[in-house]
């Protein structure tokens, strides 16, 4: 299960959540706050996701930091270079870490393969 089908998963139970939140005997305050109840799992999710992007964004980061302090000395002529291999390294320890996050994810909302 990749990124993408676990938000279909919180989607999904947030559409058949609102969906029984719609029934004659409420009144528009009830089906409202109920529906709002609903999406509490949807807000959680994108949070987590959130949260778990800030984390991998960090290492690229500090790849531009240490570029721009290299560029603002200008005695590192091989400062580019350093920095598309730090990129290259953080793009594939991130690349590692994408099914360790799936797999928190799933974890966090209680969702089966």
């Amino acid at each position: 299960m990749n990124q993408n089908s676990i938000f279909i998963v919180v989607q999904q139970a947030y559409l058949k959540c609102a969906y029984e939140c719609f029934d004659r005997r409420r009144n528009q305050e009830e089906i409202s706050n109920c529906v709002e109840h609903c999406s509490v799992p949807v807000v959680k999710s994108l949070q987590h996701f959130e949260k778990e992007m800030a984390k991998l964004n960090r290492s690229l980061v500090v790849c531009q930091d240490k570029f721009e302090a290299a560029k603002l000395q200008k005695i590192r002529p091989e400062a580019v270079n350093e920095m598309e291999g730090c990129v290259h390294k953080a793009i594939e320890e991130n690349l590692n870490t994408l099914p360790h996050i799936v797999e928190r994810m799933k974890t966090a909302f209680n969702i089966a393969n």
